[in-house]
């Protein structure tokens, strides 16, 4: 984790973008962050497990005003069935998904773009 950390912010700082790395296992931890996350231009989200199961992060990310990206290694979509339902999704402006940890370096490119 601590290597993913370190590479998503050698790439914010290309665009001049200052990454806060968080991450929890605790849905009201996640909630809490987001909530607070109102001093960030954005939001790059794996939710992991919590993206199939968790209106209240939906919920929670449905009332910021801020480009959102939602996230994920693997593909969702070609896991199991229940796997290919994220409460993130509809809120999110878009998903990156199956290119392994790129995915975070995508994303923020993608973050630059919607910023711009």
């Amino acid at each position: 984790m601590e290597d993913i950390e370190e590479e998503c912010k050698i790439e914010g700082e290309k665009y001049n973008l200052k990454i806060n790395f968080f991450q929890s296992n605790s849905e009201s931890e996640i909630i809490d962050m987001i909530q607070k996350s109102s001093i960030y231009k954005s939001l790059i989200i794996n939710a992991g497990a919590f993206t199939h199961t968790s209106i209240a992060i939906h919920d929670a990310l449905k009332i910021l005003k801020k480009p959102i990206i939602e996230v994920h290694i693997s593909n969702i979509y070609q896991r199991e069935d229940f796997r290919k339902n994220s409460f993130v999704s509809s809120v999110a402006n878009g998903i990156i998904v199956g290119f392994g940890t790129d995915v975070y370096l995508i994303a923020i490119r993608s973050i630059n773009n919607l910023l711009k």
